[in-house]
């Protein structure tokens, strides 16, 4: 028991002079345990486990319960990672908030190794929802629209927006709108909330005639999702906060399409690099931004020149529930730890939610 009593309380962080008898070692293994088979029970990933053990018939039986999870600790089969206090209660690691992450951040991946792997690898990092970037032909990354989501829905994934780019003209509006109609039905089927045009054309010669025939496409393609239950918007890179004669485009944009069927994910990093300010878009125009991108020039956090904190405070303030992570550059040219690292700064940070 004196070895039990040093093991907790250097795992407990308690004083030297706490003193645990055999009846409270036993209730704190016991309890962490329990509430990590509940978690894994939960999950969709305890699918394995679930085979292999009757929760209920466990239970029934505390010594019994006792020898099994000792096994499956030992197996590696739950987190070692617990939080506790000295009171004894204990709290898995798996992280709570709900952060989400554009899939274009791992394009190489997805090239080299497949979805299927980069799916897994996003889940286990600790991302919930997803916004996709590869759509072709009725086909999402390449797979029917029902088996994407059924990879998604076994590793405990959300797909809730897409980036999809059409470029329009008035002479080919038939066989755009004809193509709308098709990516629509697709995403549909594996249930986003959000499809989002992420570009549009622009150079020195671009009027505000063609940004005007923009938005009213924009509004017709609005309209189309909307019959769908899905809210179509438009993600800005950093030209859009260039003026064109004395009018800014983006705010020429917020005020010419239909906001009831068109909304903004306001990317904020292209934000601050075009000039612009996106806590004061967010308080100025809080029902025109549905979605957010969380970008930094490499790693979230990395560079130092953002403060995140009050785009958080503000999002939160307008209710914003959806928000996308995405990494386009890396510090050492290795996606998948930079796309870890931003996780990690994220659910660290107190103020994200």
């Amino acid at each position: 028991m004196r070895r039990l009593n040093k093991s907790l309380r250097k795992e407990l962080n308690c004083p030297a002079g706490t003193h645990f008898t055999d009846t409270d070692g036993a209730n704190i293994f016991y309890n962490a345990v329990a509430q990590c088979l509940n978690k894994l029970y939960i999950c969709a990933h305890s699918q394995i486990f679930s085979n292999k053990f009757n929760i209920t018939s466990i239970m029934q039986n505390r010594r019994n319960f006792l020898k099994q999870a000792s096994f499956v600790l030992a197996g590696g089969m739950v987190a070692p990672q617990l939080l506790t206090s000295c009171g004894g209660k204990a709290t898995a690691a798996t992280p709570t908030k709900t952060i989400g992450l554009q899939l274009y951040s791992l394009r190489d991946m997805v090239k080299d190794e497949g979805i299927r792997k980069v799916l897994e690898t996003v889940a286990k990092m600790g991302y919930k929802n997803l916004e996709a970037a590869d759509y072709s032909n009725g086909k999402i990354y390449g797979l029917a629209p029902s088996e994407f989501k059924t990879i998604i829905d076994d590793l405990g994934l959300k797909c809730t927006s897409a980036h999809l780019n059409q470029t329009y003209t008035k002479e080919t509006e038939a066989e755009v709108m004809a193509w709308w109609d098709q990516a629509i039905a697709a995403h549909n089927e594996i249930g986003v909330k959000y499809i989002v045009q992420p570009w549009m054309f622009v150079n020195e010669l671009t009027t505000l005639d063609d940004i005007k025939l923009y938005c009213d496409y924009f509004t017709s393609v609005g309209y189309k999702a909307a019959a769908a239950s899905i809210a179509f918007g438009y993600h800005n890179h950093n030209f859009e906060f260039n003026k064109i004669g004395d009018q800014l485009i983006y705010d020429y944009m917020l005020d010419n399409v239909s906001k009831n069927h068109v909304f903004f994910e306001l990317d904020v990093y292209w934000c601050i690099v075009g000039g612009g300010d996106p806590v004061a878009y967010l308080k100025e125009r809080p029902s025109q931004f549905k979605a957010i991108h969380i970008k930094d020039e490499k790693e979230i956090g990395a560079s130092g020149e953002i403060d995140f904190q009050p785009i958080f405070e503000q999002m939160k303030a307008n209710n914003i529930k959806d928000w996308y992570v995405e990494v386009e550059e890396y510090t050492n040219n290795d996606p998948v730890a930079s796309v870890q690292e931003s996780f990690d700064y994220l659910n660290k940070a107190e103020y994200v939610y």
